[in-house]
């Protein structure tokens, strides 16, 4: 398979119009399964389940409908996106085990430097406890989310993928209610105190992508 990886802002139609090409090949035969790791410009997002009244600030950034599963998101610098491309008839049509493989590449990238992702039931997304800050107002342990995934599959090839918050401007994300969740927050390594770079997060994506992701079958 293909890692490809885009130096600068990649523009949000030119990410697709790339991924709708792959994708047919993949689904032809005609090209091989891909990792797209890159940085939009601020930008957000509309999921098939977006509600129009998430989009706090319809005017802050251009607004796309993404077409894959999920609600609203954030894209922009600092943010690692790892758009994925892979063909689960050759690995499995299990579409709910497929987002747990991905859910797992993000925790175990988010391990390499000593950060413990966890997932919630009814949220989507990878999301790390902040004992340092006070107590939701239902009198839980705060919560920040670090990651965020959204998936859509053609012909069972996948596409769209996650996104990891390295050091993007947090204030960005003020402009919708990601994912539709308004009691946590959402943080970034560099914001936990991690000097993170996207090189680093690259090395840690590829590294940990072999350990969860077992090859397709040929």
């Amino acid at each position: 398979m293909e890692w490809k990886i885009t130096d600068g802002l990649t523009e949000y139609n030119d990410a697709i119009a790339f991924m709708e090409a792959r994708v047919a090949a993949i689904a032809n035969g005609e090209a091989e399964e891909c990792v797209w790791l890159l940085e939009h410009p601020p930008l957000y997002t509309a999921g098939t389940s977006a509600r129009i009244e998430d989009l706090t600030d319809p005017d802050r950034f251009p607004v796309f409908e993404a077409k894959r599963g999920g609600e609203y998101t954030y894209h922009g610098p600092g943010q690692r996106v790892a758009y994925v491309m892979l063909d689960l008839n050759k690995r499995g049509r299990d579409v709910r085990g497929f987002v747990k493989k991905l859910e797992e590449w993000v925790i175990a990238a988010l391990a390499e430097f000593n950060v413990d992702g966890e997932i919630r039931d009814g949220r989507v997304g990878v999301w790390v406890r902040r004992d340092d800050k006070p107590l939701t107002v239902t009198g839980k342990p705060a919560e920040d989310k670090i990651a965020a995934i959204g998936l859509r599959l053609r012909k069972w090839v996948s596409f769209h993928g996650i996104s990891i918050n390295v050091e993007p401007e947090l204030d960005h994300f003020s402009g919708i209610v990601p994912c539709g969740i308004t009691e946590y927050g959402v943080t970034s390594l560099v914001d936990l105190g991690l000097p993170v770079t996207m090189a680093d997060i690259d090395a840690a994506l590829h590294k940990t992508f072999a350990e969860v992701f077992v090859p397709a079958r040929v």
